[in-house]
Formats: structure tokens, C-alpha cells, sequence
């Protein structure tokens, strides 16, 4: 298919050659680039070929009917616009083209200003609906790419998920603790769907008072309660044909879960003090940081609803289940922190994400982004070194002991032998991670520098060369931010 600017391009389609001359000449005049058909067969093979921004249709033709190549040419390409002119106009004809994609009809004879403006109106529309499906993609990427940020198979795991389920309209349960961005998940279903045009209405179940929760998802009516003086629409109608997040849905109370029910069900509902059945058109999606199974155990949250919210669910793991992502998720905090607030932190040193890494981060995502946060007002400019993070993270106590599983040989083991062989392999560790620098190494082994150098006599231990100082990556840092502490 050519494209040739769709904006200005207009097809004529009628069987009267006159009528499709004097509608050239006129819309030539005005700036279009103008093809005439004198038939519908003919106007299929030209749309095949050619992007039109608007078809201009007769209605009665010796080739056919205009009001059958409505949605032929819909079909072929659906966002061109289509106009149908006729002299033998109807009501039911009018409907019958509209409600088949034409967005105006226009009788003969017909006035030539009338005409241009319908021209007018329908090209700008079809500008504007191409405007909105670029921003939408974009939008669509940003949600998808950029803010789940991460590599690793669990992130992945994640991605795949909202792909395959995006475009469905089943009601999806995102599951994780507080702080691994599911509401992130929750976007990136909503602008991953091709089909939800409306808008994304997040409401927080659990920020919201029992007595106002009701309210704000159903709204009410004049009157309905003290304050109540003006109708209201609730969070389910500002929703209509879009997505509504359901954020900490397990903290529902039971009556309005029940009320909850009813919609996800019926799609129907009344405003707090009403008696009209509003019905609408929305994709819920909740989340919850609770177990739900053990609620319904507990009688804390309706079995029936469980299993209406959890037809589709998607597990956003904690943190710690994907450590490996820290790196890209430090350098995404960081571009768009110096992005907008002017600051010029290019990165952490060697030793401070190493810290980061060994850190459980039990706020997940959101804790490490307050961090990055945090960090970058405080330095403003330069490396971050591990003397700018908070105590939190230079206590961490943890060791890669903590994750291997300990097996005893039939004969046992010597204790005392073991320990001092993992306490070497301790410090070995710590010393390659600071290049040898003892007082940093120190530093991650919970040591004062004096003990570490008595540890190192004792075992007849060599710390390592530090390697030339182009290669050496805490010296290339100390290069880049003079005001660090110098090497011992």
C-alpha cells in the first residue's frame, strides 16, 4: 500500500463523471491530492493500493452499492474515513452507513460549502485518531520497556505474561509484597491493550476510609448521606471502557465485597442512595500484598470473589528473588533523577553496590528508588561512595553462607578447621572486591583494619598486588571523585 499523505488525500467514488470532475476540481483547489472510481470495485482496487485519509461514496451505483463498500473498505483499511453521499437519502440509510464505520452523510444535491466542511472535519479527525494511536504506542512502550526494568528470568517471566494476557478482558490478579511495582504491572496491562481505549483508574482499597471506600467506587446520588449535595459518579463509571486497579484488594470489608461481586458479575450496579442500574464497561485488575487463600481460610475475604479476582494471576517477585537486576535499576533511578532535579551522579563505586547487592531490601523496588533518591539530593555530583549510604546498608551482616545448603560427611567435620578455612575464604573475598585496600576490606568484614592485619599475619596471608591504576576500578573511582577517602 502508498502512502501519500494521508492527511490531504481524498478518494471520489461515484458513476456520474460529472460529479466526480467538479468534486476534484473543487478539492483540488482547496490543497488535496484527489484519485476518483467510478464504481465500488473499482474503489477496492484503489484502496488496496493507496492510503486514503477519507473516501468520498455515492450511495447508488450500476456497480453496486456505496452503502456495501462502507465496510468493505473499513476492512481493508480502517482508518481511512468515509463519507457516503446519495440523493435518495433515509433515516434507516443514514444509520445503516454510520453504524457500518461512515461518519457522514451528506445528501444530494448538495452544497459545495457543506461538502468542504464535512471534508474538513473528517481529515482532522482521522489526523487526530492517528495522533492518539502513535501516543498510545508510545505510551505502550514506555509502560512495557522502561519501567519494568530488569534482565533476569523472573522480570522476563513477568514481561511474557502481560504480553500473552493484555488484550483479553478476564479480570487479572496481580500478586507481591508492598513495594515490587504492581501497579507498574497494572499499567503496562492497560496500555498493552489494544482494545481499552477508555482511561486507567487506580483506587487504593486500603488508603480509603470503609465509609467513603463505597462512594468512591459506586458514587452516589443527591442527598444520599451528610455532605452528599451534588450526584456523583464513582470510580466504576470513570472507568467505562478503560481498565479500574483495584490496589490492596484484600483489604475490602466483607459487605462491600460482596457488592464487588455483583459488579465483576453482572458489570451492573447503584450509586450509594440510588435506585437506577448503571452498567458499564471495565477491565478490573487487582492486586494484593495479602494472602488471599489463607483470608478465605481465616473467613476474612469471600471465597466466590477470590476465585472471580483470580482468573488470571501474575506473581511480581520481591527484590531479593532478582538482586542481579540492582545495577539497571540504580542506572534507571539515576538518569531520571539527574534528569530532573539537575544533579550529576554518573554511578555508584565497585564497593558501594556490592553493598547494595548484599542488602535484603525488604521494601523491594520502592525502598531502592527512595535510596537512589535520597542519594542523589545528598551528593548532588560525583560517585557514590559507601561512606553516603545509610546505616542500614553498611550493617548488613549477610554472607553467601547464608544461601548454601550444608552438608556433613559420614566421618563429620572439623569444626575449627572449617571455620578458619571459610574465614580465609571471607577475607580473600573482601580484599579482591577493594583491590586489596585493607581498610575497605575491614569495612565489609565488620573488622577494624588492626584486626585484619593481625588475621593476615596469623595466617600467613599475602593480600593481593593492587593491579595498575588505568585498570584498577576503585582507583579510576578515587580519580573521578578526588574527595574520596584515600588508599591506606
Amino acid at each position: 500500500m502508498v502512502e501519500i499523505d494521508s492527511k490531504r488525500c481524498i478518494l471520489v467514488v461515484d458513476d456520474e463523471e460529472a460529479i466526480r470532475s467538479n468534486l476534484s476540481r473543487v478539492l483540488q483547489r482547496e490543497g488535496y491530492h484527489v484519485d476518483t472510481a467510478a464504481g465500488p470495485s473499482e474503489a477496492l482496487e484503489r484502496v488496496q493500493d493507496v492510503q486514503y485519509g477519507l473516501i468520498l461514496t455515492d450511495v447508488r451505483m450500476p456497480g453496486g452499492s456505496g452503502l456495501d463498500l462502507v465496510p468493505e473498505i473499513k476492512r481493508v483499511t480502517p482508518h481511512s474515513e468515509v463519507i457516503v453521499m446519495t440523493g435518495f437519502g433515509s433515516i434507516e440509510m443514514a444509520v445503516r452507513a454510520t453504524r457500518d464505520g461512515a461518519l457522514d452523510f451528506i445528501t444530494k444535491p448538495y452544497e459545495i460549502d457543506r461538502v468542504l466542511v464535512a471534508v474538513k472535519n473528517a481529515l482532522e479527525r482521522r489526523h487526530l485518531v492517528a495522533e492518539n494511536e502513535t501516543l498510545r504506542k508510545a505510551v505502550q512502550q514506555q509502560y512495557h520497556q522502561d519501567r519494568l526494568v530488569g534482565t533476569s528470568h523472573p522480570i522476563q517471566e513477568v514481561r511474557r505474561l502481560i504480553v500473552k494476557v493484555a488484550d483479553t478482558d478476564s479480570t487479572i490478579l496481580i500478586l507481591g509484597e508492598s513495594g515490587t511495582g504492581k501497579e507498574l504491572v497494572a499499567r503496562a496491562l492497560h496500555y498493552q491493550n489494544l482494545t481499552r481505549r477508555g482511561p486507567f483508574v487506580p483506587v487504593n482499597c486500603g488508603a480509603i476510609p470503609e465509609n467513603l471506600l463505597e462512594s468512591e467506587l459506586f458514587g452516589h446520588e443527591r442527598g444520599a448521606f451528610t455532605g452528599a449535595i451534588a450526584a456523583r459518579q464513582g470510580r466504576f463509571e470513570l472507568a467505562h471502557k478503560g481498565t479500574l486497579f483495584l490496589d490492596e484488594v484484600g483489604e475490602l470489608s466483607l459487605s462491600l465485597q460482596v457488592k464487588l461481586l455483583r459488579v465483576l458479575q453482572e458489570r451492573a450496579f447503584e450509586r450509594v442512595g440510588g435506585t437506577k442500574t448503571i452498567h458499564v464497561d471495565v477491565r478490573v485488575i487487582a492486586a494484593t500484598n495479602r494472602d488471599l487463600e489463607q483470608a478465605v481460610e481465616d473467613r476474612q475475604f469471600r471465597e466466590d470473589l477470590y476465585y472471580r479476582l483470580n482468573v488470571i494471576p501474575i506473581i511480581v517477585p520481591p527484590l531479593r528473588a532478582h538482586m542481579e537486576d540492582i545495577p539497571l535499576l540504580v542506572q534507571h533511578f539515576l538518569d531520571r533523577l539527574n534528569a530532573e532535579k539537575g544533579t550529576s551522579v554518573p554511578g555508584l563505586t565497585a564497593l558501594s553496590m556490592e553493598m547494595l547487592m548484599r542488602y535484603r531490601w525488604p521494601g523491594n523496588v520502592r525502598e531502592l528508588e527512595n535510596l537512589v533518591e535520597r542519594l542523589v539530593i545528598l551528593k548532588k555530583t560525583g560517585l557514590i561512595e559507601p561512606e553516603d549510604l545509610p546505616t542500614r546498608i553498611l550493617d548488613t551482616k549477610e554472607t553467601v553462607l547464608g544461601n548454601q545448603e550444608i552438608v556433613f560427611p559420614p566421618e563429620g567435620i572439623d569444626l575449627p578447621a572449617v571455620l578458619d578455612e571459610f574465614e580465609g575464604q571471607l577475607i580473600v573475598k573482601a580484599l579482591d572486591l577493594t583491590n586489596g585496600v585493607k581498610s575497605r576490606a575491614a569495612q565489609l568484614l565488620g573488622l577494624n583494619r588492626t584486626t585484619l592485619v593481625e588475621k593476615l599475619k596469623k595466617k600467613g596471608m599475602v593480600p593481593p598486588k593492587s593491579p595498575e591504576p588505568a585498570r584498577d576500578p576503585v582507583a579510576r573511582d578515587l580519580r573521578e571523585n578526588p574527595s574520596a577517602e584515600s588508599v591506606p
